[in-house]
């Protein structure tokens, strides 16, 4: 009955059904949080806009497909998550709020990033993850403070070579695109720690001992006929991993050997900015 009634009341603009779904915040919290997950909400309340401290912005799991311009007020925004919504675009107002270090994009319908997401030089990690996007945005290239790009579920079926110029990069879910060969530019960022191209095409994968940060390759339900070689210590997940070897040859036919392990998938819960 809760949840119908919000969504009854997200259609009405009058100021107190804004003010029951807001719960009566009238004022800027003390951890300088405000969590409006899960409103049904159709539009963000302005009201918000006045917290001028705001650090973290949580609006998942609503209806929204825009944001009003004052959102351009909360200039120490952190963190917002704009993720299970109704977005074909990023609001350009986003892209004002210099000092976000974590933004959550995921389960929308975005089939592009505009140019002024360069603005957005402090970003640190950038959820894509579930959109229609048919190719990586150049614009995340210009992003060089970022350390965690989460790109699985999209459409991708290549990565631009500009994006070895993020030299800050570390971690990077490719899983369910619809990669046919490993990208090469990854080839080329011998700072990556943790690789996920799980649930892609790739038929064959070159060798990544020459790596010397990488942590963790995660290469499972490819249509491979050969495990990424890697430098010790280095972490496999799929087929013919350090616990099984590689198919051998037997009278021309390939024996296949398959590894019950499921693979690490990423984080579910939203991280803090380091």
């Amino acid at each position: 009955m809760g949840n119908s009634l919000k969504a009854v009341l997200a259609f009405v603009p009058s100021n107190k059904c804004q003010k029951y779904l807001l719960e009566d915040l009238e004022e800027m919290p003390v951890d300088k949080m405000v969590d409006l997950s899960g409103r049904q909400m159709r539009r963000l309340p302005v009201h918000i806009c006045s917290f001028r401290e705001l650090v973290k912005l949580y609006l998942s799991d609503n209806n929204l497909n825009h944001l009003p311009p004052e959102l351009e007020q909360l200039q120490n925004l952190q963190i917002l998550a704009l993720d299970f919504n109704n977005f074909k675009a990023l609001p350009l107002v986003v892209c004002t709020l210099k000092q976000l270090c974590i933004l959550y994009l995921g389960n929308n319908k975005l089939c592009s990033l505009p140019l002024e997401l360069r603005l957005l030089q402090n970003l640190k990690t950038l959820w894509i993850e579930s959109n229609c996007l048919q190719y990586l945005p150049e614009v995340v290239c210009e992003l060089s403070l970022l350390k965690t790009l989460h790109a699985g579920s999209n459409a991708l079926r290549a990565l631009p070579p500009q994006l070895q110029c993020l030299q800050e990069l570390r971690t990077i879910w490719l899983s369910g695109n619809l990669l046919s060969e490993f990208p090469p530019v990854l080839l080329d960022m011998p700072f990556l720690e943790v690789i996920d191209v799980d649930r892609n095409s790739i038929r064959f994968f070159p060798s990544l001992a020459h790596l010397p940060g990488l942590k963790l390759v995660i290469y499972d339900h490819n249509p491979c006929r050969n495990a990424p070689k890697v430098a010790k210590g280095v972490r496999r997940v799929g087929r013919w991993s350090e616990e099984t070897p590689e198919p051998r040859k037997r009278s021309g036919a390939v024996i296949e050997i398959t590894l019950d392990e499921k693979p690490l998938l990423p984080p579910a819960a939203k991280t803090e900015p380091e």
